[in-house]
């Protein structure tokens, strides 16, 4: 098959843009989801003329479909020219622009293909056995995060040749599962990578032969042998069960198996260090081997340089092709001659090797005939912003169902900081939920992981460190002081502890790194209603604790009939201290003593003293001196304040496990979210809160203001509702201000009065004075007399006449006062009037 450029061929192309109504309506169905921005009159120039090489090459493309169409009567039409949103033909390669990117998540294929899955959603071919019609740019695919398989793959190919791989849009045949993005009947893969870490978790480290073998065990081989049979009885029930329900819920078989088109992306080796060519479906972002059972047929494939044809039987789906494009047995070019990326990559490799042989060969390469490149791409420029990037699925969220599962993906910052939730189902049709887990970023409680047990009604939640209390696990039935809280801390906590499980009746403490090698503590309450509270003393405490056992490693700086490995307090009846020793190397039982503690004082009987039938010990080592009845008396008071301490351990724990569950509680009830400047939603948030600051700020500043002028606000304060007055509390509150301000004039007329009464008996003690002592003065104390007087007499004058003037205003500025009151909105319609 040749490729021949023949006479009037650009003329028919330029005049079937618009012949196809089919294409038209089409495309006016998909251009209804585009913004309204996006019209053909607003869209650039290349998106809406062809260029002289554009023409050029959609002539070539005509003839090639026609030559195509007459060898290969039997075989679909190819995929060459679809319209744009414009409604003008462009040839595919085109509509390829390498694209590369600043963002480190798209430097790797992975990141391109899970980026375009998750922010695209599918939009299925109509119908699904032919190419479509129209191929939409990648710019506003952008914006409509919608696809097809056709225009996704056409995305992730630009990114991927902007990276620089060697990628082709490949246009062929797949199952329904793939063509309709259904993934129900697949596990999820979420679930795969749990089970993956249990297995591993759960491998037997593999044996050294220089380690000291362990002692045999002694087991019955009549129990092992049924216990194997148990085992492989449950598994064969299992398999069972596992492949009735795979029967049951098989699809039915596709009437339209291997007609299904489907678009992806390869890959080929030689770039990025990649080692073998594979698929990647731009629908899941996943990768396959190219000989993949999923893939069912190859028609064409196409880069930004050129348009291959496979010619290879595709009788075995895709296992027995070749992939080597420049190979002409196998694959037909559009253009021959043209450039490919192989071609590219070995320039690039040779480097100024390749440009000294071109400068020889100059006059050569002019007596060839020249090779039609392919065009530019009349794409613009594909930008993918931040906030593209941040929001990654279609309005925010993603939801897949795979077999007994719900996969939900979201972006942050949108729920809550939820980003991740999947949700178990018991059976096939999903109706019954088993488990549910969800994964949380940015969270200031620090929480990453919450699990809840639908079946047991049990909630695992898991954090990271940094948070209060150095909570890193707590599982509970609810956040209520009647049920059951199991917490792990981190190691760096000051006591040493690194879980607590605290109950109704009882509590378990484990500790680690301890100077006092306290490892375990355990604690039995006696009643459900009885623990204690911030506000309870360290003797009622004692009271509600029935028992309290306590577990220590091994003092090395101590003998071992002397170092404590089990302490019991009993309290009951008769209150007891069983103490348990460690056991040196060559001992077989531990040495143990028993203090029976003497009784309290109470009203009715006296206090017990100590005497040594309250000690029974058991010494392991026979020659050993026991203890005199001193030492003993004082290892048993030792022991009961050890006791008080431990008991105020104890309510200093419930205490800490309370304010732990309230925290939560409030927690849950208002999240909070740490937002980073440097992405939009953070400098969306920063700006929202400076712009609240100041809307608030010009509030109070306005209410200020208004205060100034309120002739009311001196007696709104105190005042719940001042601005909705009955009628009763608006006379009440109208007489208390008039009586208010009255006694507010009294009382500056009392004070001047005051200050006119004690300037004038001033002056008089001062002129008495002057009386008694004028004949001794000098003539310097004669002239601070007059000074004296003078002063006096003008502050005498001025409170005269300021008391005149309040005396005379009184009056007015009562009245002008009860005008104010009655002409306030909130007053007026309750007063009578004058």
């Amino acid at each position: 098959m040749e490729t021949v450029l023949e006479s009037g061929s650009e003329d028919r192309v330029r005049g079937e843009e618009d012949d196809d109504g089919r294409e038209t309506t089409k495309l006016e169905e998909t251009l209804s989801d585009l913004p309204p921005r996006k019209k053909a009159e607003d869209c650039p120039e290349s998106y809406r003329v062809n260029s002289p090489d554009e023409v050029r090459v959609l002539a070539i493309a005509e003839s090639f479909q026609r030559q195509y169409s007459y060898l290969y009567p039997d075989r679909k039409p190819l995929l060459l020219c679809p319209v744009n949103e414009c409604g003008v033909k462009k040839f595919v390669s085109t509509s390829l622009r390498p694209t590369p990117n600043v963002y480190p998540e798209l430097y790797t294929w992975e990141g391109c293909a899970s980026f375009v899955a998750n922010f695209l959603s599918l939009d299925p071919l109509e119908p699904p056995v032919d190419p479509p019609c129209h191929l939409l740019s990648s710019t506003s695919v952008l914006r409509r995060q919608r696809a097809t398989c056709f225009e996704s793959a056409t995305l992730l190919c630009s990114l991927l040749l902007g990276a620089d791989y060697n990628a082709y849009c490949v246009s062929g045949y797949a199952v329904r599962e793939m063509c309709l993005l259904d993934q129900s009947q697949q596990e999820c893969p979420l679930l795969a990578e749990e089970e993956g870490r249990s297995v591993i978790s759960e491998q037997e480290p593999q044996d050294n032969k220089y380690t000291v073998r362990p002692p045999m065990e002694l087991d019955s081989r009549f129990l092992a042998q049924q216990e194997k049979k148990k085992q492989e009885a449950e598994a064969a029930l299992l398999l069972k069960q596992k492949l009735q329900e795979q029967s049951e819920q098989r699809p039915a078989d596709d009437p339209l198996r291997g007609l299904r088109v489907h678009c992806w992306v390869l890959v080929l080796s030689g770039s990025w260090s990649v080692q073998e060519n594979f698929f990647i479906d731009p629908l899941t972002g996943k990768s396959y081997t190219t000989k993949d059972d999923n893939f069912l047929g190859v028609e064409s494939a196409w880069n930004n340089l050129n348009y291959y044809v496979n010619l290879q039987e595709c009788n075995n789906s895709c296992k027995d092709m070749v992939f080597d494009l420049e190979d002409l047995k196998t694959w037909e070019p559009l253009l021959y001659g043209a450039v490919s990326k192989n071609q590219l990559i070995l320039e690039a490799s040779e480097g100024n090797e390749e440009m000294t042989v071109s400068k020889v060969n100059d006059d050569k390469e002019e007596e060839r005939p020249r090779v039609l490149r392919m065009p530019t791409s009349w794409v613009g420029p594909i930008s993918i912003s931040q906030r593209d990037l941040e929001t990654r699925y279609p309005e925010g969220q993603r939801v897949t169902r795979y077999r007994r599962a719900k996969l939900e993906r979201f972006a942050p910052w949108i729920s809550e900081g939820l980003v991740t939730r999947l949700t178990t189902y018991k059976d096939l049709d999903c109706t019954e939920v088993v488990m549910v887990k969800e994964w949380y970023q940015h969270r200031k409680d620090h929480l990453e992981q919450r699990e809840v047990n639908k079946v047991d009604n049990v909630t695992t939640e898991r954090f990271k460190d940094g948070r209060s209390f150095k909570l890193l696990f707590h599982r509970y039935t609810s956040l209520s002081k009647d049920s059951q809280h199991d917490m792990k801390f981190s190691s760096t906590r000051v006591d040493g502890l690194v879980r607590r499980v605290d109950s109704p009746f009882d509590m378990t403490e484990m500790f680690e790194g301890r100077s006092d090698f306290l490892y375990y503590r355990h604690a039995v309450f006696k009643t459900r209603n009885a623990l204690p509270r911030p506000d309870v003393d360290n003797h009622q405490v004692e009271e509600l604790i029935r028992k309290l056992v306590e577990h220590f490693h091994r003092n090395t700086s101590k003998p071992a009939n002397e170092d404590v490995a089990v302490r019991v307090f009993t309290v009951g009846f008769q209150c007891r201290i069983d103490l348990t020793y460690h056991l040196e190397d060559y001992q077989f039982s531990p040495s143990k003593r028993t203090f029976i503690l003497p009784r309290e004082p109470t009203e009715r009987r006296k206090g017990e003293g100590f005497t040594p039938d309250m000690v029974s010990s058991f010494q392991e080592d026979p020659t050993e001196k026991p203890l005199h009845t001193l030492a003993l008396h004082k290892m048993m008071v030792d022991l009961m304040k050890e006791k008080e301490e431990v008991s105020l351990q104890i309510k200093e724990s419930i205490c800490e496990t309370k304010a732990i569950v309230e925290c939560r509680r409030q927690e849950e009830k208002h999240v909070q979210l740490y937002y980073s400047p440097w992405t939009t939603t953070g400098a969306a948030e920063a700006r929202r809160r400076r712009q609240e600051m100041e809307r608030q700020a010009l509030e109070e500043q306005k209410w200020l203001q208004e205060m100034e002028t309120d002739i009311m606000a001196p007696f709104l304060i105190g005042q719940n509702n001042t601005m909705n007055l009955t009628g009763a509390e608006a006379k009440r509150f109208y007489q208390d201000s008039l009586d208010k301000y009255k006694e507010k004039l009294v009382n500056q007329v009392t004070f001047i009065h005051s200050r006119f009464i004690t300037e004038t008996n001033n002056l008089q003690k001062k002129q008495e004075w002057y009386q008694k002592n004028q004949l001794n003065m000098t003539a310097q104390q004669e002239e601070e007399y007059q000074t004296y007087c003078a002063e006096k007499m003008l502050q005498i004058q001025v409170a005269k006449k300021r008391l005149s003037m309040h005396k005379e205003a009184a009056p007015k500025k009562i009245d002008d006062f009860i005008q104010k009151l009655r002409a306030d909105p909130r007053l007026k319609p309750h007063l009578p009037p004058l």
